[in-house]
C-alpha cells in the first residue's frame, strides 16, 4: 500500500511540473466605428434588438466620451423601439449618471418621460406608471420649458391629469355601486378641486348632484347643479343633472370629438444621429 501511494504521488508531481502556465493573450482591439455603423444598419432595418447590442458594444469600445454617450442613447432608443421599457429606463438612468454633461442630456430626459407615459393603461390598471410619467414630465417642463419638446409634454401632462381624474372617478363609481356614499363624495370632490381642468370634472359634478339628491340633500344637489350649469350648460352631464330635477326633460344627442396627438420622437432621433 505504501509503495502504491508513493508511485501515485510521484506521478502527480511529474504531471504538475509538465503542465504549462497559462499565458494571457490580449484580444484584438475592436473598431467601435464599425460596430456603431452595424448598429445603424440594424436600426434602419428595424432590427432593434441587434441594434441595441451593437450600440452597447460600441459604447464600451469608444475612447471619446461624446461618442460613447451617443452610442448609449441610441441603445436606449433601440430598447424602447421593441418595448423593452424596463431595460430602456435602466440604460437611460445609467446614461444620466455617467454622462451628466452630455449635449444630448435633454433627449434622455424626454425619452424617459415618454417611456413612462406610454406605459399608462386605463384607469383600472396600475397607477405607478401614471405617477412616474407625471413626475418625469414635470421635471422636464421645469428644467427645459422653452424647448420644442416641452410643447409635446405639456399636451401629455394634460392627458395624465385626465387619466388621474379618470382613476378617481372609477373608484368613486365603485363606491357608488356598493352605496359607500361618503368615500364616493370625497373622490368626486377631489376631482372638482384638483382636476377641475380635466374632461371628467363635468361627470364628477353630475355625480355629486345625483348622490346628494338621492340622499335627500336637495340644496346641496342644486349647488352642484348650478356650478355645472354655469360652466358647462351645453354639456351632456348638465342635461343629465337637469333631468334629475325635471323628469320630463329629453336628453339631446352629443357628438364626441377625437383628439389627435403628434409624435416628436423622430425629430429627436434625427438630431442625435446627426450630432
Amino acid at each position: 500500500m505504501i509503495r502504491i501511494l508513493l508511485i501515485s504521488l510521484i506521478t502527480l508531481l511529474l504531471l504538475s511540473c509538465n503542465k504549462k502556465e497559462a499565458i494571457y493573450e490580449p484580444s484584438a482591439r475592436v473598431d467601435p466605428y464599425k460596430i456603431y455603423r452595424e448598429g445603424i444598419v440594424a436600426f434602419t432595418n428595424n432590427d432593434y434588438f441587434l441594434a441595441s447590442k451593437k450600440f452597447s458594444e460600441a459604447e464600451l469600445n469608444f475612447a471619446k466620451p461624446r461618442l460613447a454617450a451617443k452610442s448609449s442613447l441610441m441603445a436606449s432608443y433601440s430598447l424602447y423601439g421593441i418595448n423593452f421599457y424596463n431595460e430602456a429606463i435602466e440604460n437611460l438612468d445609467r446614461f444620466l449618471k455617467t454622462y451628466p454633461a452630455d449635449e444630448n442630456i435633454i433627449y434622455a430626459h424626454y425619452l424617459t418621460a415618454i417611456i413612462y407615459y406610454e406605459q399608462i393603461n386605463d384607469e383600472k390598471k396600475d397607477l405607478l406608471p401614471l405617477i412616474k410619467a407625471e413626475e418625469k414630465i414635470d421635471f422636464f417642463l421645469k428644467n427645459y420649458p422653452d424647448t420644442e419638446y416641452a410643447i409635446d409634454l405639456k399636451f401629455k401632462k394634460d392627458l395624465t391629469q385626465n387619466q388621474l381624474a379618470a382613476k378617481e372617478l372609477y373608484v368613486a363609481k365603485y363606491y357608488i355601486s356598493v352605496q359607500k356614499w361618503i368615500p364616493a363624495l370625497n373622490r368626486l370632490k377631489n376631482i372638482t378641486e384638483n382636476y377641475d381642468k380635466t374632461i371628467f370634472v363635468e361627470e364628477a359634478l353630475h355625480r355629486l348632484v345625483e348622490i346628494n339628491y338621492f340622499l335627500g340633500l336637495e340644496e346641496e344637489a342644486k349647488k352642484y347643479a348650478t356650478i355645472l350649469g354655469y360652466n358647462y350648460n351645453s354639456s351632456e352631464w348638465f342635461s343629465q343633472s337637469y333631468k334629475i330635477f325635471n323628469k320630463n326633460y329629453k336628453l339631446p344627442k352629443i357628438k364626441k370629438v377625437k383628439i389627435k396627438k403628434d409624435n416628436v420622437l423622430k425629430k429627436i432621433l434625427n438630431k442625435i444621429k446627426s450630432n
